[in-house]
């Protein structure tokens, strides 16, 4: 996957000053499921730490109906405490997993960071086996940094 086209694609929409933050990010979800062939979910989570909570702001694939995650709790919930990224190649074998599809067979999730603090995550599911390479990190790891000057 040429990376590098899609990172002008992911920058064209951001900046896009008179179209809301949540339909930006929607519009990038949308870019990234399309686009990228095992990418067949792709959501942004943003964190209440009050609350420690996790929402759904903005997606693109089936609807989902873990719109609020806990902290802790599945791949995304793990990662609002890790402050770290998870690539889950099989998520069968993860015991921390909530299901959103019996089709997604891999996940990826990446918290997004805004001036140090955990704002929240992209989040990826995949129907294809272990299919996330370590360009695919590298690649969301950008995105949120970009996505982090918009917030």
């Amino acid at each position: 996957m040429p990376f590098d086209i899609l990172k002008k694609e992911v920058v064209t929409l951001l900046q896009q000053p008179k179209k809301s933050v949540d339909d930006r990010l929607t519009e990038v979800c949308v870019l990234l499921q399309e686009r990228i062939g095992y990418y067949d979910w792709v959501g942004f989570y943003f964190a209440n730490h009050d609350t420690k909570t996790l929402h759904l702001e903005a997606f693109a694939g089936e609807p989902t109906d873990h719109t609020e995650i806990p902290f802790g709790k599945g791949i995304c919930g793990q990662v609002a405490e890790s402050n770290a990224n998870f690539v889950v190649p099989d998520v069968k074998a993860q015991n921390n997993y909530i299901a959103c599809s019996i089709y997604v067979k891999a996940e990826i999730v990446i918290p997004l960071f805004k001036d140090g603090i955990n704002m929240g995550q992209i989040d990826i599911d995949s129907h294809t086996a272990d299919p996330f390479s370590p360009e695919d990190e590298e690649f969301l790891v950008w995105v949120n940094a970009e996505v982090a000057k918009i917030l």
